[in-house]
C-alpha cells in the first residue's frame, strides 16, 4: 500500500525535481498555501469524478452542494471529459472483450521512486494499449503530455498494477485542459517507460529524495516554493546585467533574441521576489532601505443600496443599462440559443501584436515585410 500523506517527490512535482533535483528537499521548509485557483481546480475534479461514475453506471452520491466553486463552465468541462473517456473505453472494446476504467486510482510507482505514490484521474487498462488520462482545469499555461514526467509516473504506478494481468504494450498518455481547448496526446511504449524508469528516472529521484545533484532554474522553477529566495535562479536572471541597456538600439540582433528568451523569466522571478518580500515585511520582517506603507486607494461607495436609495429619493435614476458581456449572456441563453440567435453579430478582432518564440503553434501575422515579399513574388 502506497503511504499516506504528501510524497517528498511527487508526480504532480517531477518535472521540477528531475530538473532540479535538491529543490524536492529545499521546498519542505516551506509550507504549503493554498490558492483560489486550486481550490477550483479540487472542485472542478470532483465534479468530473462524480459526472463520469454517473456516465458509467457506478453509484455515486452527488456533491454539487459541496462544490464552494461550482457553475455552468465548470459543468461545461466535466461533460467534455466524460465525453472523452467513454470514447476511449468504447475504442477500447473494439480490440478488448472486457476494459477496465478505473477512476482517481490511487498509484504507487515506490518501485523507482523513493516513496513515491499519487492518483491518475482515469485508468483505461485493455489489451495493447493502456490510457492515462489527468484533467487539467487552468487556463493559465498549456500542459503538454509529451515528455510529461508526471504522465509518465501515473503510467508505471498503473503497469504495477495491471500488467500481470492484461497484455499491456504501450501507453498513451492524454491532458485533458478544457479552458485551454487543449488535448495533448503522447504514445510510449511499455519497454521505452521501463528503460526510462530504471535509467534517469531512478538515478534523479535517488538524488532529489537525499538533497543532492545540482540546482539548475528553467520554467519548471513556476510552481517551486523557494522560487523567490533561490541563489541559482538569482544568478541565472542576473546574468542579463552582462548587457548594456542603456542602448537597446547598440545591442546586435543576436543580443536582442537572447533577452527575449529570457525576459519573461526575469520579469517573473523579479515579481517573486518583490511579493515574497512584501509578504515578510508584512510579517514584522525589517529590510535595510525599506519601509512597508499603505498603498494608494481609491474611493467606494460604502452601500451601494443606500446610494441607490438616496438618489432615487431626489426623483434621479441611479443605475445604468448596458447589454450584457458575451459570457454572461450565453448563460442566459444557453449554448444552442446563444449560437442560433447571436452568431451572426459576433466578431473577433485581431489580436494586439505579439512577440512569441517561433515554436509557437500560432500562425505568423502578415507585416509589411511579409506583405513586401507576398507581392514581389507574384511577379517572379
Amino acid at each position: 500500500m502506497p503511504p499516506k500523506g504528501h510524497a517528498v517527490l511527487s508526480a504532480s512535482s517531477s518535472h521540477r525535481w528531475l530538473n532540479c533535483p535538491p529543490s524536492a528537499r529545499l521546498c519542505e521548509a516551506y509550507e504549503d498555501k493554498g490558492s483560489d485557483y486550486a481550490a477550483e481546480g479540487t472542485d472542478c475534479h470532483t465534479l468530473c469524478e462524480m459526472r463520469l461514475k454517473q456516465a458509467l453506471g457506478i453509484p455515486t452520491k452527488d456533491i454539487i452542494e459541496n462544490l464552494t466553486w461550482y457553475n455552468s463552465e465548470m459543468e461545461d468541462c466535466a461533460e467534455g471529459y466524460v465525453t472523452y473517456v467513454v470514447e476511449l473505453l468504447e475504442s477500447a472494446k473494439q480490440t478488448c472483450p472486457d476494459p477496465v476504467v478505473c477512476i482517481e486510482q490511487k498509484v504507487d510507482f515506490s518501485r523507482w521512486v523513493q516513496d513515491g505514490f499519487g492518483t491518475a484521474d482515469c485508468i483505461v487498462i485493455a489489451d495493447g494499449v493502456m490510457d492515462i488520462v489527468d484533467y487539467k482545469h487552468g487556463k493559465g499555461v498549456e500542459v503538454s503530455a509529451v515528455g510529461n514526467p508526471q504522465m509518465r509516473l501515473y503510467a508505471l504506478g498503473a503497469l504495477e498494477i495491471f500488467d500481470g494481468i492484461y497484455d499491456i504494450e504501450s501507453v498513451r498518455m492524454t491532458i485533458f485542459q478544457p479552458r485551454k481547448g487543449n488535448i495533448s496526446t503522447d504514445f510510449i511504449e511499455k519497454d521505452a517507460l521501463l528503460e526510462w524508469a530504471d535509467g534517469e528516472l531512478s538515478e534523479k529521484a535517488k538524488l532529489a529524495y537525499e538533497g543532492r545533484g545540482e540546482f539548475h532554474c528553467g520554467e519548471w522553477c513556476r510552481f517551486c516554493k523557494a522560487k523567490a529566495v533561490c541563489r541559482e535562479r538569482a544568478k541565472a536572471n542576473l546574468a542579463l546585467a552582462r548587457y548594456d541597456f542603456e542602448s537597446p538600439a547598440l545591442l546586435n540582433g543576436e543580443e536582442i533574441s537572447d533577452i527575449l528568451g529570457k525576459v519573461d523569466a526575469l520579469t517573473a522571478w523579479a515579481s517573486d521576489v518583490k511579493e515574497y518580500a512584501l509578504q515578510q515585511a508584512v510579517s514584522g520582517k525589517d529590510w535595510p532601505g525599506w519601509k512597508l506603507v499603505e498603498g494608494r486607494s481609491n474611493r467606494r461607495y460604502a452601500s451601494e443600496a443606500t446610494v441607490a436609495a438616496a438618489v432615487e429619493s431626489i426623483g434621479l435614476d441611479p443605475y445604468e443599462r448596458k447589454v450584457l458581456g458575451i459570457t454572461a449572456m450565453q448563460k442566459l441563453l444557453g449554448k444552442s440559443r446563444f449560437e442560433e440567435f447571436l452568431s451572426p453579430y459576433i466578431e473577433k478582432p485581431q489580436g494586439k501584436p505579439t512577440l512569441v518564440p517561433e515554436s509557437d503553434q500560432r500562425p505568423a501575422m502578415n507585416t509589411a515585410k511579409t506583405a513586401k515579399n507576398d507581392f514581389a513574388g507574384e511577379y517572379e
